[in-house]
């Protein structure tokens, strides 16, 4: 076998590698009180970064990959900002400043984030099951799971803050709902889904969150 071609087939294993030692280490950074004001302030740079290294192993950049990307963004960004304007949609919340630059109250990364999820929840999805409702409800469900742990480690960490006594359940629902409707759309885009990373960066995240919402 010829190094150029093993090069190409150690990559994904690489990454992989490198995504767990990243999240591994971001883990501990947010844990210790001392080092976690420098690990909230690069939490946008590590979204984007875990983002690229999952693009990076894309490999079909067409016009239907493009559009939906872009209703991902533009979906999950406009839900956000009617959310946390009205207070309609998931409930009384507002965004901190950890997450970076915002539009109209909602950080641009949010819309990055909506992108994301669909993509790793989807991909794990697109060949196992055929239906396409089936799927998308699939999909969704497994972003609410992320959210259980996501949303006790954003509110410990000034990601967002709820102005009521609890979460209330219409943020769940709402998830459900937006997140269900894009992925519709990405099992209806004619793209190739397969993706080296999705489900080492998926689980990544899961035991990300999941430990942190356990030790915050």
């Amino acid at each position: 076998m010829e190094k150029s071609t093993l090069f190409k087939l150690e990559k994904p294993q690489l990454a992989k590698v490198f995504i767990t030692v990243l999240h591994l280490v971001g883990l501990m950074g947010l844990y210790w009180e001392k080092s976690r004001p420098l690990f909230q302030l690069i939490t946008p740079f590590h979204l984007l970064l875990v983002t690229s290294i999952l693009l990076f192993f894309h490999s079909d950049f067409n016009k239907a990959f493009y559009g939906f990307s872009l209703f991902a963004f533009l979906v999950g960004m406009i839900t956000e900002i009617i959310g946390v304007n009205t207070g309609l949609l998931f409930g009384d919340y507002s965004y901190g400043d950890v997450l970076g630059i915002k539009m109209f109250g909602v950080p641009l990364m949010i819309g990055v984030n909506w992108f994301l999820l669909v993509y790793l929840t989807g991909g794990i999805f697109q060949k196992m099951i055929k239906n396409d409702l089936i799927a998308s409800a699939l999909g969704a469900f497994l972003m609410v799971l992320l959210d259980l742990s996501l949303e006790i480690v954003a509110i410990a960490l000034d990601f967002w803050e709820w102005h009521q006594e609890s979460i209330p359940l219409s943020n769940y629902i709402t998830w459900f709902l937006v997140a269900f409707i894009i992925q519709i759309v990405y099992r209806k885009s004619s793209f190739e889904k397969e993706n080296a990373l999705i489900l080492v960066l998926f689980f990544n995240l899961l035991f990300f969150f999941s430990t942190l919402a356990l030790i915050l």
